[in-house]
């Protein structure tokens, strides 16, 4: 592991000069190498870049590019953002110069994360950050653009606090309800979905799902936030006169809904399908796209205190905070291998 400390005497002062340090007594903007994706920068933040080059995978399609992913442990586990590899074929994972075909293993749908396992040992580690350490306005970096050699950066600061950021359930059975009278009734059908596979029409009523009567549609909505993407849901209904049971297939809602589109949306370029309804986010001010989530996002001593989850809009990319992160990584690892495992 690179040793931060070392490299980076006075990371602080040293950024600060770099960024600051020219600009004239008129109040003159910085010259382009100066700015913050000037190659004066990157220079300074040249440690991070060789970490990141070593210490985080890249994420491919076929031959395109599509996310980073966190390294969880020495032997290959890998967590990454599951709504942008769903449905991908010819999967292929990169670390440093070296190709892997990951095994997909799980995914939590609540946190639209993914968990990999790659045939590798000994890969290198980041070293983990504390979240107290991490303030607004404080300076982070992570993976930028790629290419199958080198690496690039991205620069910027926490921009707000930790907070949970609520949202649409993240699984759907694909149907639009309303009450009527007591009653859940079925009032469209979405193509493709599993209430279409199922059979499921519009008109119909629905009773029990998983053997529990339906009250609400609330009732509905947080049935729902305790399944998974992939889960059966066990539907009982009436039509006409005639009750009928049947199974749907739950799928992620970021699988229909691309999310509202405003004039913000459309100023913001390629922003995440799923950005939203994440139990805890921190957010910070790096411009990166859709194919840049899923990667670690490190602090100035090159540690990791997050891993990014959503690029949400033109001014804010959110990321899972490091001890979240770090419980969900054992979590997963622990419920695929059975056994108690940490993330080193």
């Amino acid at each position: 592991m690179l040793n931060f400390r070392k490299i980076m005497k006075r990371p602080v002062e040293l950024i600060w000069f770099t960024l600051f340090g020219f600009v004239s007594a008129q109040g003159v903007v910085l010259e382009s190498d100066l700015r913050i994706n000037g190659a004066k920068v990157e220079q300074v933040f040249e440690p991070h870049r060789e970490l990141l080059q070593e210490s985080s995978a890249v994420i491919y399609g076929g031959s395109r590019s599509i996310g980073y992913a966190v390294i969880l442990s020495a032997d290959g586990y890998l967590l990454t953002k599951a709504s942008e590899i769903d449905g991908v074929e010819d999967l292929s994972v990169r670390i440093g110069r070296k190709k892997y075909v990951p095994e997909v293993i799980s995914q939590d749908t609540e946190w639209d994360v993914c968990l990999l396992k790659i045939e590798a040992s000994d890969l290198v580690m980041l070293e983990w950050g504390e979240e107290q350490s991490v303030s607004q306005g404080s300076w982070v970096v992570c993976n930028g653009s790629t290419s199958r050699s080198r690496r690039r950066i991205s620069v910027g600061i926490i921009s707000a606090h930790s907070r949970h950021l609520p949202g649409a359930v993240p699984v759907v059975i694909g149907v639009g309800l309303a009450e009527e009278e007591g009653e859940l009734k079925v009032t469209s059908v979405t193509e493709d979905s599993g209430a279409d596979e199922a059979g499921l029409e519009k008109g119909d009523i629905l009773l029990e799902c998983n053997g529990v009567v339906v009250e609400s549609h609330e009732f509905l909505q947080d049935l729902l936030r305790t399944m998974q993407a992939g889960d059966i849901m066990k539907l009982r209904y009436q039509r006409g006169d005639e009750e009928h049971d049947t199974e749907v297939k739950l799928r992620g809602r970021h699988f229909f809904d691309q999310g509202p589109v405003d004039r913000n949306d459309q100023m913001s370029g390629r922003y995440s399908i799923r950005r939203d309804s994440f139990p805890m986010i921190l957010q910070h001010d790096i411009p990166l796209s859709r194919r840049s989530c899923g990667g670690p996002l490190l602090d100035l001593d090159g540690r990791c205190i997050g891993m990014n989850i959503a690029r949400a809009n033109r001014a804010e990319t959110f990321a899972i905070p490091v001890n979240e992160l770090r419980a969900l990584g054992e979590k997963m690892i622990s419920e695929a291998t059975g056994e108690t495992q940490s993330p080193q």
